[in-house]
């Protein structure tokens, strides 16, 4: 973990609500001047602290509305059988998070569809045909309780 202090944390608890702040009300939340704020936030810009900044977008207002986790299980754990499902989970567009993991099965993906027909579709033309996949189990979300990209600091 790089150290950061209590100034910088609050920059960032700040940042995280409302990225598009201009310097000078980020400044005035954090109890900065502007000219130390926009040296903490480039030095935590170059310390990859923040990585970037992106708008929040409503998925069911762009045809996304289906959120569903899927388990893969591989059929064999080879390092070249990692490194291609990495790099065909890298090229899907539905999928928004792949995570290897500890546990019964190798994969848990994270995707947005626009109803099950796509899924079935995205299952079924894609998924099922990268490499290595041997099993999948899907989770369709009823409802989402909490969603946020917020981290504690």
């Amino acid at each position: 973990m790089i150290d950061i202090d209590a100034v910088d944390r609050r920059i960032l608890r700040v940042l995280q609500t409302d990225g598009r702040l201009s310097n000078a009300e980020l400044a005035r939340q954090c109890n900065l001047s502007p000219a130390a704020c926009f040296e903490r936030v480039r030095r935590l810009r170059e310390k990859k602290i923040i990585t970037g900044y992106a708008a929040m977008i409503d998925p069911a207002k762009v045809g996304r509305d289906l959120l569903i986790f899927v388990e893969v299980l591989l059929d064999r754990t080879t390092g070249d059988v990692f490194e291609a499902l990495a790099a065909a989970v890298r090229s899907q567009p539905e999928v928004l998070e792949c995570h290897m993991v500890a546990g019964g099965f190798d994969y848990l993906i994270k995707a947005r569809v626009g109803d099950m027909d796509a899924y079935r579709a995205f299952l079924g033309d894609v998924l099922v045909r990268m490499p290595g996949v041997r099993e999948t189990r899907t989770y369709a979300v009823l409802e989402e309780v909490k969603s946020t990209t917020v981290l504690p600091l």
